[in-house]
């Protein structure tokens, strides 16, 4: 595996490599983003895979300094999981000078995620565009994990006419249904017992819809209320249309419930198609 940091050398290494299937990360990979990777060699000759830690999609009060950094064992998972480049930039070689021009998604940014992080999806949306534009792939690959990232950035990538096919990958979760994580290392041993509930809730919701249940908003209440007497405090439960995330009009459209509720020191988000 080429690990590579500039964006000349970069694209001097990917010259006929054939399609090429990428899969940008922030590093402190799990087995999640390791299935992300071996999708990924499905869809193109050449797999390039990407770790930078985005300072551009950190609110103020999100700690950019005290993201996990992992680059010697992320080395080794990407490796040993085939990819042929990592391209591992520094904020140097990323954004030589202040990035000025940004990438402003419509109103779904300020829905759900949105809402309790202000600005995330602009810097999602702009390091993404430009992450395409350093490798310029024809597929990218995304877990469906971070649901309204992957709807940001498929929109992104159809409003703007980029080639690039976006394939959304599927969650990975633990034997008891919790969605693998990086903030998982972070629950302590009574929290990741109790984490599964949230896999539970959406389930919940889930199998009330298929059996014709529309009170979608009853449906949200009765698990937010659910979790936080077990000591959660949930942002939000959200029976959403798959297409836009919007508040759903009729049961018989592709469906998604989605949720983000902290559990001690750690907000756990998750998602389940319908």
């Amino acid at each position: 595996m080429q690990i590579i940091a500039s964006i000349a050398d970069l694209r001097a290494a990917l010259k006929s490599r054939g399609r090429i299937a990428f899969a940008p990360t922030m590093g402190n990979l799990h087995q999640g983003h390791v299935s992300l990777m071996a999708q990924a060699r499905g869809f193109g000759d050449t797999v390039v895979a990407s770790i930078f830690v985005n300072r551009l999609q950190f609110g103020p009060s999100e700690d950019f300094d005290k993201y996990p950094r992992t680059f010697q064992a992320d080395c080794a998972k990407l490796e040993a999981a085939g990819v042929d480049i990592l391209f591992a930039p520094t904020e140097t070689d990323l954004y030589p000078e202040p990035q000025e021009y940004a990438v402003e998604p419509p109103a779904i940014q300020n829905l759900l995620e949105g809402e309790f992080r202000p600005g995330h999806f602009r810097g999602v949306a702009t390091v993404v565009l430009k992450l395409f534009n350093c490798v310029q792939p024809q597929v990218g690959i995304f877990g469906k994990k971070d649901y309204q990232q992957l709807m940001v950035i498929r929109n992104m990538t159809r409003q703007l006419a980029l080639p690039i096919d976006i394939v959304g990958g599927e969650t990975v979760r633990a034997a008891d249904g919790l969605a693998l994580s990086s903030r998982n290392g972070y629950l302590s041993p009574a929290e990741r017992a109790e984490a599964p509930r949230l896999y539970r809730e959406l389930n919940a919701i889930r199998d009330a819809v298929r059996q014709g249940e529309s009170d979608f908003a009853g449906l949200e209440r009765a698990a937010a209320a659910d979790l936080d007497a077990h000591g959660w405090k949930t942002d939000y439960v959200a029976v959403r249309q798959q297409s836009n995330l919007l508040a759903p009009h009729a049961t018989d459209i592709p469906l998604v419930v989605l949720a983000a509720s902290r559990l001690g020191s750690t907000r756990l988000i998750d998602n389940l198609e319908i």
